[in-house]
């Protein structure tokens, strides 16, 4: 099986996945959540439904500057508003009482701008700072590897699956922010992390096998030696992520509104995580080899 024989087809789909993302997020950007903004979020539920307009116009009467309002299950409501003082949240809820009935707390959180400004340098820093010792870990675990290939070409061949990874989520985020105004927050953040855990991961496997396999197979072509080491982990790589897959599948169905975009931004990680350890990475670095004549 000469998977490794169609990798320029490989770079162009992953470049068509991605643009579209890239697209929005220069143009666009990610929409961020209160965690990043500061405000407040406030989950009420009613005894019935009500007229999202109505509601908006009720909160905004009280002169409370309204984000967003996304309707759960069982009437329940999730909105999202401006920083706002905690006696005005008593007052929206007494004159929610009074217009819809009983309005029952299911949560109430605040954040300020300074934290928030806070959190997103924090977020920034510990993405690059991960990408980084990913590659350092890399290059020193395969440093034995048989000449002429390079640990430093694995690391950086790892990175670039691991990019493609977080490019293609946060594309996708920006996609849904722009067309379902979907915000990012915290979790999504703990969410790029796990992916990028998940993909060096899986990337790794496939790599260590090639490194096993560079010293069984000395002087043989990198790009036969990459074939064979791929159809030797594609099961096992496709069992791992499919069992992630169906636990993820089943929190999608059942985990509740607060972790349903969690649980899409691991989703789109995992299976691009998957598709990019062997058809980013691996092909990424047989190119490379190829182009040293290796």
């Amino acid at each position: 099986m000469n998977l490794m024989r169609y990798k320029i087809w490989y770079f162009v789909f992953s470049l068509l996945i991605i643009l579209p993302g890239f697209y929005f997020l220069i143009t666009s950007g990610l929409k961020l959540g209160i965690d990043f903004t500061g405000g407040a979020l406030l989950e009420y539920k009613f005894e019935k439904s009500i007229d999202l307009n109505d509601l908006k116009q009720q909160i905004s009467s009280q002169g409370i500057e309204v984000g967003q309002i996304t309707p759960a299950l069982d009437n329940t409501y999730i909105i999202r508003t401006k920083p706002v003082e905690q006696n005005k949240i008593d007052q929206l809820k007494a004159n929610l009482n009074s217009k819809f009935g009983k309005a029952e707390d299911r949560r109430v959180e605040f954040v300020g701008p300074v934290i928030g400004n806070e959190l997103r340098q924090k977020s920034l820093i510990g993405v690059s700072l991960a990408s980084i010792v990913i590659v350092l870990y890399i290059a020193f675990s395969f440093r034995k590897i048989p000449k002429p290939a390079s640990s430093l070409r694995f690391g950086i061949a790892a990175v670039a699956a691991l990019i493609h990874d977080i490019f293609l989520v946060v594309g996708v985020f920006a996609i849904l922010g722009n067309f379902l105004g979907v915000e990012v927050d915290t979790l999504f953040v703990t969410a790029l992390l796990t992916v990028i855990g998940f993909s060096v991961h899986d990337t790794i496997v496939v790599f260590d096998r090639i490194r096993e396999n560079l010293r069984k197979n000395i002087g043989r072509k990198f790009i036969d030696v990459a074939n064979v080491s791929i159809v030797q982990t594609l099961g096992r790589s496709l069992n791992t992520s499919l069992t992630v897959v169906f636990v993820l599948l089943a929190l999608l169905l059942f985990g509740g509104e607060s972790l349903r975009w969690f649980v899409v931004a691991l989703l789109v990680g995992i299976i691009s995580g998957t598709y990019s350890s062997i058809f980013n990475a691996t092909a990424l670095l047989v190119w490379w080899e190829e182009r040293l004549g290796h």
